[in-house]
């Protein structure tokens, strides 16, 4: 049984991109287009072994998810990657202060988030 990563962001072309990549390399997908649809998966006591998020999504960013996220003793370890276009320092001082594992700008490269993935969750 493959492990199960959630990808979250508000943009469908990246959920679906995104979702072909880590199926293809044996991973369970689980998709949320908002953080607030993210949040059902942990009411539905679904295994998160891996998030991936955006940051920048309506409603609620991708820090105030992981801030949230977080708070579920259940996923206190899980490990958090952030994909983005934001660059700035500060966001990504304030991401690691939260416990996002990895923040990694967009455009990337496919077989880099894996070697980040594998080494995260295998």
């Amino acid at each position: 049984m493959g492990k199960n990563i959630l990808i979250v962001d508000d943009f469908d072309n990246t959920l679906f991109v995104n979702g072909y990549l880590l199926q293809k390399a044996g991973y369970n997908v689980l998709k949320a287009s908002s953080a607030k649809d993210a949040l059902a998966y942990f009411d539905a006591d679904v295994s998160i072994d891996l998030v991936i998020t955006d940051y920048n999504m309506p409603e609620m960013d991708g820090l105030e998810f992981v801030r949230t996220f977080k708070k579920n003793p259940a996923y206190i370890n899980t490990p958090v990657f952030v994909l983005s276009s934001m660059a700035k320092e500060e966001l990504k001082r304030e991401a690691v202060e939260i416990g996002v594992s990895l923040w990694m700008r967009k455009p990337f490269m496919d077989d880099k988030l894996l070697g980040y993935i594998k080494r995260a969750i295998d």
